[in-house]
């Protein structure tokens, strides 16, 4: 669902896709090619969100912010699902990491990845290409080459995902028997540890 709020509207490029089922509300302005994903809520009620081009912001994902501030996620940043963002700066394709929670004035540089269940307390600065990890969140070493053409890999998935959902997402009844030529889904994308050990 899309709210306007205090006579903001949300912006959003035809080319992106939000899930009927997310919520964006108020001073949002999301770029080309992001997916929102369901239950996820984009709260531009008390100040501005930016989503450039490319960010996905998965199920049950909440973005919001102290009023008067601005927010930004830059391209390509990669929100799994169950995260909170709140009042943080995300750099270009970062990777924020499953049910993390990243606070009030933290910036988290270009190509950062932040581990699952991490949290980001208020005003913590990372530099570029960081992997960041625990409670509250350290950055323990580099992102390797390795790491984060894993990560470009899964976000293009997402940035592919928008068109797909445009030309085919649809409501439906459900099925009451299992059909004899149900299709498989391809396995055409591998954990980072499946890569390790396959290497």
């Amino acid at each position: 669902m899309i709210y306007s709020f205090k006579g903001h509207i949300p912006v959003i490029h035809e080319s992106s896709f939000v899930h009927p089922l997310a919520a964006v509300t108020g001073n949002v302005i999301i770029g080309k090619n992001c997916y929102i994903g369901p239950s996820a809520a984009i709260r531009g009620d008390w100040g501005e969100i930016i989503l450039e081009d490319g960010v996905n912001v998965q199920e049950n994902c909440t973005v919001h912010m102290f009023p008067g501030k601005t927010i930004v996620l830059k391209e390509g940043a990669h929100i799994g699902h169950g995260a909170i963002i709140h009042g943080a700066n995300l750099g270009r394709n970062c990777l924020i990491g499953m049910n993390s929670v990243i606070m009030d004035g933290a910036e988290i540089g270009d190509e950062c990845i932040v581990g699952a269940l991490s949290f980001v307390k208020a005003e913590a600065v990372f530099p570029k290409r960081k992997l960041i990890i625990g409670n509250p969140a350290n950055a323990i070493k580099d992102v390797s080459d390795e790491m984060i053409a894993w990560k470009t890999a899964g976000t293009k998935l997402y940035q592919q995902l928008p068109k797909e959902c445009h030309e085919s997402l649809k409501e439906v009844a459900p099925l009451r028997e299992i059909p004899k030529e149900r299709p498989k889904q391809e396995d055409f994308y591998k954990t980072l540890a499946e890569l390790k050990r396959k290497n």
